[in-house]
């Protein structure tokens, strides 16, 4: 959530930056900062009621001690009436503030002065590119859901039978291959410093709120409604909750935290050829790094961070390629993301395994995640998150790129997990 005091200083900047995530602003920004003038006008009259008030009640004293109980009387029905005014005041100022907070919430995250202009993901700036390890396959190369049947590794259709379009089942080698990326990924995140936590997958709306999916997402998210909970679309959700209400020790930061969950996410509306195998799912793995961060620094974690996770595509002999993304393909919480792609040699398109964000305070302001440098008065901190990985589209790449006439070839660094060097 957008801080109500940077908009009362930044009217117009507010405007013009929510402008790059191609939303027109100038009404909402105008109502807040109209109702912010009232609201601030009542709590300065508020004030003003409240000292006479105080002093009233030292005449009246005074008055009744010297005997004047008409006069003391007189001061008194005043009083009431300053009562009476000050909580009518205040009800008008509670609804003021309730009306600047639906308009508030509505608003996205503003996009970093990096973030560049557009309007679709055709409009994202390629940022990096690394095709080191780009495949080298036939004509016959066949795609990774013909592969996943050929070897009998993940079966679409069970999945179907027992859930629906969009739920798989692992099965034999394509199961060891999904744990063995898990624990790849877990074991590096704890080598470069993330503490490993295993959070709920289920979360309530305060949660939801907090990190920006309530209320903009719900019609995505699986919704438990006997107990009014929803599944994660991220393990982002549960972990930076940790924090939610809590003040930390500027010492203390960065934290560092990393999860793997089962992420759940409806995809209403998502059909056509891209959506294939693997492609988009309704429930798959994810290991995932959040960072909460000192402002100062949180642009340099988040360079980092990517850096970490493009780290781990170099490890698993995939190419791939870094993306800035514009604003009008960013997630209404982030002031800048990168998303990383890895190339799909047989279905010859690019395919985001990873988005790496920082969100400045405005999921703090939603959480009220606070530091604390010494004695000196709580401010938010910064919120950081990036998968490191998704498993699908990670696994697509590995089956497509690596196959050969006698199997699919594990990548080295996974033999020690996998157990085996090659799906046969």
């Amino acid at each position: 959530m957008i801080q109500l005091a940077y908009i009362r200083e930044n009217k117009q900047d507010v405007i013009a930056r929510l402008a790059v995530k191609n939303m027109d602003a100038t009404h909402d920004i105008e109502e807040i900062y109209t109702l912010d003038i009232e609201k601030r006008r009542i709590q300065t009259e508020l004030e003003m009621l409240l000292a006479e008030q105080n002093a009233l009640a030292k005449q009246i004293g005074e008055l009744f001690k010297s005997g004047k109980k008409a006069e003391a009387e007189d001061l008194r029905n005043r009083s009431t009436a300053i009562k009476e005014t000050c909580k009518s005041l205040e009800e008008k100022q509670t609804e003021l503030e309730e009306q600047i907070k639906a308009i508030l919430i509505r608003l996205p995250n503003l996009p970093s002065p990096q973030v560049p202009a557009g309007k679709t993901a055709e409009d994202n700036e390629v940022f990096l590119l690394d095709e080191h390890f780009m495949p080298k396959l036939d004509d016959a190369a066949l795609p990774h859901w013909e592969l996943a049947t050929k070897y009998d590794i993940i079966d679409f259709e069970l999945g179907n039978k027992i859930a629906g379009a969009g739920f798989p089942v692992y099965k034999g080698m394509g199961a060891k291959l999904q744990r063995a990326l898990i624990n790849f990924f877990l074991d590096n995140a704890g080598r470069a410093g993330y503490t490993e936590v295993q959070p709920p997958i289920l979360i309530n709306e305060d949660s939801g709120f907090g990190t920006g999916q309530l209320p903009d997402k719900e019609g995505q998210m699986y919704h438990v409604g006997l107990d009014n909970l929803y599944l994660i679309p991220t393990a982002e959700v549960p972990v930076t909750n940790i924090f939610r209400d809590t003040i930390v020790k500027a010492e203390d930061l960065p934290i560092k935290c990393t999860a793997y969950t089962p992420c759940f996410r409806r995809e209403a509306g998502s059909y056509g050829a891209h959506v294939r195998g693997l492609n988009r799912l309704h429930q798959f793995d994810k290991v995932e790094i959040v960072q909460i961060a000192h402002p100062d620094h949180s642009y340099e974690i988040l360079n980092d961070m990517r850096t970490y996770v493009t780290g781990l595509l170099k490890l698993l002999e995939l190419p791939y390629r870094v993306l800035k993304l514009c604003g009008g393909d960013m997630s209404f919480a982030s002031a800048l993301t990168y998303d990383m792609e890895v190339w799909s040699g047989a279905q010859k398109r690019w395919l985001e395994v990873s988005s790496v964000s920082n969100f400045e305070s405005f999921q703090a302001n939603r959480l009220k995640l606070r530091y604390r440098e010494g004695n000196a008065k709580p401010v938010l901190a910064h919120t950081l998150n990036g998968s490191a990985l998704a498993l699908p589209r990670i696994v697509a790449a590995l089956l497509e790129n690596n196959q050969e006439k006698d199997g699919i070839r594990i990548p080295a660094v996974l033999i020690p997990y996998t157990g085996f060097d090659k799906i046969k």
